[in-house]
């Protein structure tokens, strides 16, 4: 299956085997891509709306909370070693039903990132082409936004048609770029600043509940999701357990860094009358394109025009390396047999071609029900959190079936640190609210019933090969996260409990769920043989 090599040159009837060209900046570079994109664009300003002068802070705690489960990814990916890793890791922890379903999951959270990508190039060039957006404020699509948008995802997706060491080469090129330009922003408008008061300009407008429901609505942690890209693309690196743990925790430092010193460039750069109404109400000309309307305002037109090219690149280039992604999630859904084995197929040059086809057409869908950025952002954001909640589950799971498994990177005090990133995985979910949760859980129950639907009537598999029994802590998990963002006031919540309040209870319920998970696990034994099998098909 994933062992045939591929001479044709041109798209294969067979399955395929990927490259291993991929070096340690290569990988580091994919993901610092992917976590600087539309989100340093406009992220900013949605966290200053709410947060006010504490969205620095918000920037902290977002980081802080993807550090902590992009260490215990770092560990992982020494033991799974693949394209698409992600799914190959759940299969290990709890069995293929549970793999099979992650494996759409995860599909389903990276194929409308190159979507909100295209948007958020369109809603820049709307400042000076006023065709893409509606004008009434929502920041919707027009027929024309759309158009536009759908051809921009048509452009990423043929560029993903390179061999992967040609398609690192681009990203580098465009990585260079896309760290310099916001550091040159952020001195630009350091400099140019003389409202240094505005610290404490619109008091009492704005709250320390704020600075944490900033992290999801802002795009906060949407904008360092893509320290998985290098996980993602494990399987084309030449030494995946040196390379892989180096690029997800450089990614997250180095973008951590970038936006915080982002956050408070913009603060600094808003004067008082920007906030008249108070930081909810900021508005100022040009907002619509946050730091151009911003580097305009200051005088500092050559910034402003040199942050309208980048609105291309930057998101650009997010969208390519997440079309890249989502195409070996895709490939390692085929490997798995957790979806057509078609998916695999690779042109000559070892890309695979139709799960590239399939990321674009699915993207283009989400234009449909999503169309503005901000509704986008807070889907991405949850379901994202959602998958990325197994991480310190299969961590935990692994290190107590698997004690003696190679790990080239063996996270210290994983026994805290792991319980503790899922609690923020949950807390991050929670502030999103209610609403959205709701739509994300009606999404994910309807698809596991279809699945269950074709396993035992359409497939007639008994239920013994279900796996149930390793399942049906999802259950506990997904309702219990539902009902505590019904009791919260976030996202039309019902307000039956205050915010602290939800955020214990949602501690303590993340820890009962540990245990579940834990006690849920496949057999030692089981579990070993699972990754034996995965080495054997590298």
């Amino acid at each position: 299956m994933g062992g045939i090599n591929m001479t044709a040159t041109a798209f294969g009837k067979g399955t395929g085997k990927l490259r291993r060209d991929a070096g340690v900046i290569g990988l580091l570079f994919a993901s610092t891509t992917s976590m600087i994109g539309s989100g340093w664009l406009f992220g900013a300003y949605h966290a200053s709306k709410i947060a006010g002068p504490l969205s620095v802070w918000s920037w902290i705690i977002g980081a802080a909370i993807v550090m902590l489960i992009a260490l215990c990814f770092a560990e992982l990916s020494t033991m799974f070693s693949k394209s698409g890793a992600l799914v190959h890791m759940s299969h290990a922890s709890h069995g293929a039903t549970l793999g099979r379903l992650w494996g759409w999951m995860l599909f389903l959270s990276y194929a409308p990132v190159p979507a909100v990508e295209a948007e958020g190039i369109v809603t820049y060039a709307n400042n000076y082409l006023p065709y893409f957006i509606k004008p009434d404020g929502s920041g919707t699509l027009t027929g024309m936004g759309f158009l536009a948008s759908a051809v921009l995802l048509s452009v990423l997706a043929l560029l993903n048609m390179l061999a992967i060491r040609a398609l690192l080469r681009v990203n580098n090129t465009v990585t260079w770029w896309k760290i310099a330009v916001p550091l040159i922003t952020v001195v630009g408008l350091i400099a140019a600043s003389s409202h240094w008061g505005v610290w404490h300009a619109a008091a009492g407008t704005y709250s320390s509940q704020g600075m944490f429901t900033a992290i999801p609505a802002a795009g906060i942690v949407f904008s360092f999701l893509g320290f998985r890209t290098a996980i993602d693309l494990g399987g084309e690196s030449s030494n995946p357990g040196r390379n892989i743990p180096l690029a997800v925790i450089g990614s997250v430092l180095l973008a951590a860094l970038i936006y915080v010193l982002l956050q408070v460039a913009f603060i600094m750069a808003l004067s008082p009358a920007d906030l008249k109404d108070g930081w909810s109400k900021l508005n100022f000309v040009g907002s619509a394109g946050p730091f151009a309307g911003l580097a305009a305002t200051l005088g500092m037109g050559w910034l402003a025009t040199l942050l309208y090219i980048d609105a291309y690149v930057s998101p650009g280039g997010t969208g390519l390396m997440y079309i890249t992604g989502g195409s070996r999630i895709l490939y390692a859904v085929g490997e798995t047999d957790s979806g057509p084995q078609s998916l695999t197929k690779t042109t000559g040059s070892g890309v695979p071609w139709l799960a590239v086809i399939v990321m674009w057409a699915v993207g283009v869908f989400f234009l449909l029900p999503f169309p503005a950025w901000q509704l986008l952002v807070g889907y991405i954001t949850s379901i994202t959190v959602l998958t990325y909640g197994l991480g310190p589950i299969v961590l935990m799971v692994l290190r107590r079936s698997q004690p003696d498994a190679p790990r080239t990177f063996k996270l210290a005090g994983a026994g805290l640190l792991a319980p503790l990133a899922f609690i923020a995985s949950n807390l991050v979910i929670y502030w999103t609210g209610f609403y959205t949760n709701s739509v994300l859980f009606l999404i994910l129950g309807a698809g596991f019933v279809i699945y269950a639907l074709v396993f035992h009537i359409v497939q007639k598999k008994p239920a013994a090969e279900f796996g149930w029994n390793h399942i049906t802590w999802l259950l506990a998990w997904f309702g219990g996260m539902w009902v505590l963002s019904a009791l919260g006031a976030t996202g039309h919540g019902f307000a039956l409990v205050g915010f602290w309040t939800g955020m214990i209870l949602v501690a303590i319920w993340s820890l009962v769920v540990i245990w579940f998970a834990l006690n849920s696990s496949l057999p030692a034994e089981e579990t070993g043989e699972v990754m034996e099998r995965m080495q054997l098909g590298n």
